[in-house]
């Protein structure tokens, strides 16, 4: 067989190896499209590891603010679902920085108002909003850690020369030189050359590992804000400008970045044969020692590319996000905020809930909750407390109409003994109970909800301190819920806090509860009748209801 048949064998393979290779990108882009499109306007499915949130979260830990909703409240509210329902977010920048957002309330109406006109624009341009999302999506997510750290952790990096490296390509030079000369000799310094490259790469490489991964993330981005900038959607002007800016200052320190990685969505012909040319040349190890030193020197504009992407991306949550409440739930609201602490909420839901039960309530006081176990007193302290965090952070709420004050959003509800601790229930209640008093001497605005006030003591102390705990939350500054089983507490405090309670209804030897809220103290208990439906002694029943008839008579047991 001549040589040039061979040659034409050579050419047809490549040839069909690219053609794969387009075809193998293509179908991979239009799968990634699919995926955006189907997830638009619908709750985020996606399952976390715990190195994943940790990595979300890290952002948030380094930079929160004064207004940000604190690790007991965060956790009593089962905020960490509500952030994973609403994060259809495909990006690392992405996630963090909506996570952040969520959870660092503002409290200026302009920047919240400015967010709204993004989102709204987003909502209502649903191609514009694809396209934005794809960009986003190739950007892809770093599973070793967040991109935020390791920008901020490039000072621990221990300064490198290249000597190594170029040793190697010159070895590789000497080797190749050689063959012209002496063929034999050259084979054998080519063969010695490559393992050498290779190996030493290798050994190399696996030290800086997880900055290496990172980097690639951050010329990732660099691309992403090109591509971002480039879309030109109108209301993006403003991240427009500034990510164009930070490209153009930026990208001159990272030149040649596609030796690096070219960032292809799979393994492209061209990715395998570049992983070949860097483990020979070492190419992307000698960039690596450069772009330390560069982006060193430029931390600030790499932390402004990183938010100013991040909130772009954020943005198309939210937009997602509200239709898919208004698919599902059939509504949302944008907030109202008052100067004073008034609440005003309209058919207001947990946002969690598959098929919740909407309810109102209006007022200038505290609110004292009161009714039955299981008949929705913690749920509607949720709502509120979830519908404020998202008012100050997503400019949405989960309501017809909902109007309050700017405030720092706290809660003490769903309390642990902390046994590494040595410390009981009550000690535990007690010091949550307290940060929220520090913080309203502190001259904070805040809201707060508690659920079983003191419940960890005895009912005459209870009482006792309850009511002098709920009275100093009676501040103007401070708009406190709480539910109770104390009926006394609303008689003691009907002058400062406005009653409401839950109902439930007993039928067929079954108890039924509609979850509405009602004006006023409960007038019902259904403690001993729950006693009696899942078929406790009679004689059991019959004395603790003479038990509980007798003190309500004299007013006290026997």
């Amino acid at each position: 067989m001549d040589w040039y048949v061979y040659v034409l064998i050579g050419i047809a393979v490549i040839i069909f190896l690219i053609v794969q290779s387009v075809n193998a990108k293509k179908k991979s882009i239009e799968r990634l499209e699919k995926k955006i499109k189907d997830a638009w306007g619908k709750a985020s499915t996606r399952e976390y590891t715990f190195n994943e949130f940790q990595r979300i979260k890290f952002f948030f830990e380094k930079v929160k603010g004064d207004n940000c909703i604190d690790n007991i409240t965060w956790n009593d509210l089962g905020m960490d679902d509500v952030f994973k329902d609403m994060n259809n977010t495909s990006s690392s920048v992405g996630e963090e920085c909506f996570y952040r957002m969520l959870r660092d309330t503002s409290f200026d109406v302009d920047i919240l108002k400015k967010r709204d006109v993004i989102v709204d624009y987003l909502l209502e341009h649903e191609e514009e909003a694809m396209k934005l999302e794809k960009i986003f999506a190739l950007m892809g997510r770093s599973k070793s850690i967040s991109v935020y750290e390791f920008i901020h952790r490039l000072d621990h990096i221990e300064k490198t020369d290249n000597i190594q490296h170029y040793f190697c390509d010159a070895f590789l030079v000497v080797a190749i030189s050689s063959f012209f000369i002496k063929p034999e000799v050259g084979i054998v310094l080519a063969i010695a050359a490559v393992v050498f490259s290779v190996v030493t790469y290798f050994s190399s490489k696996a030290k800086v590992e997880n900055y290496f991964v990172c980097f690639k993330y951050i010329i990732a981005m660099l691309d992403g804000a090109k591509k971002v900038s480039d879309l030109n959607i109108s209301a993006l002007d403003e991240y427009n400008l500034k990510l164009d800016k930070l490209y153009t200052g930026l990208k001159k320190h990272f030149r040649g970045s596609g030796l690096f990685t070219n960032g292809n969505v799979g393994g492209s012909l061209t990715e395998i044969i570049l992983d070949y040319v860097r483990m020979i040349t070492h190419i992307d190890l000698i960039m690596f020692n450069s772009m330390v030193a560069n982006l060193k020197k430029h931390r600030k504009e790499a932390d402004e590319l990183y938010e100013c992407l991040g909130e772009t991306e954020a943005f198309y949550a939210i937009a997602s996000y509200r239709k898919f409440l208004r698919n599902g739930y059939g509504y949302y609201c944008k907030p109202e905020f008052s100067e004073t602490r008034k609440i005003c909420a309209h058919s207001v839901y947990h946002p969690m809930i598959e098929k919740p039960v909407a309810n109102s309530i209006e007022t200038e006081k505290g609110v004292l909750l009161t009714g039955s176990n299981a008949s929705g007193k913690s749920t509607f302290l949720k709502t509120i407390a979830i519908n404020g965090i998202l008012a100050q952070s997503v400019y949405t709420c989960t309501a017809e109409s909902f109007t309050m004050k700017n405030a720092i959003v706290m809660s003490s509800m769903a309390l642990k003994d902390d046994l590494e601790n040595n410390e009981s229930y009550y000690i535990v209640e007690i010091k949550s109970l307290k940060r929220i008093l520090d913080k309203m001497k502190a001259g904070s605005s805040i809201m707060c909800f508690v659920d079983e006030v003191l419940r960890g003591t005895n009912t005459v102390e209870r009482i006792a301190a309850s009511s002098e705990i709920l009275q100093s939350l009676e501040n103007e500054n401070v708009m406190c819920f709480a539910a109770t089983h104390d009926i006394e507490l609303t008689h003691i405090l009907e002058n400062s806090f406005n009653n409401y309670h839950f109902r439930e209804e007993i039928k067929d030897n079954d108890i039924l509860f509609d979850y509405k809220l009602f004006e006023g103290r409960a007038v019902t208990r259904n403690a001993i009748k729950l006693l009696n439906i899942i078929g406790y002694d009679r004689d059991i029943i019959e004395r603790a209801e003479g038990r509980a008839l007798k003190f309500t008579d004299i007013g006290k047991w026997e």
